[in-house]
């Protein structure tokens, strides 16, 4: 997406060279893209958003998901340990 914009706005500058009117319209290509195409992760890392710590969204509920799975997971062996130890035998014997 980032490479059509990019040429769209490149063929709007070689026009713009007998009408400036198409260097507004390149201007313009470039500024909507920059705010509303490239999505909401990449546009906070841009303000600065990752340099600061703070993890993008998709992460932090990827990382949520994953914690608690392995809490379940580890609960699960602590409360049914044959059960586990035959799970883990049939994994290890495919």
């Amino acid at each position: 997406m980032g490479t059509i914009v990019m040429a769209g706005a490149a063929v709007l500058v070689v026009l713009g060279f007998g009408n400036s009117v198409y260097w507004l319209a390149a201007a313009a290509v470039l500024f909507l893209y920059l705010q509303y195409g490239r999505g909401a992760s990449s546009t906070s890392s841009s303000r600065g958003g990752s340099s600061s710590g703070v993890m993008p969204g998709d992460y932090r509920t990827y990382r949520d998901r994953r914690d608690k799975q392995a809490k379940w997971d580890r609960r699960y062996r602590r409360e049914r340990p044959f059960e586990a130890r035959r799970q883990e035998r049939e994994k290890r014997g495919k």
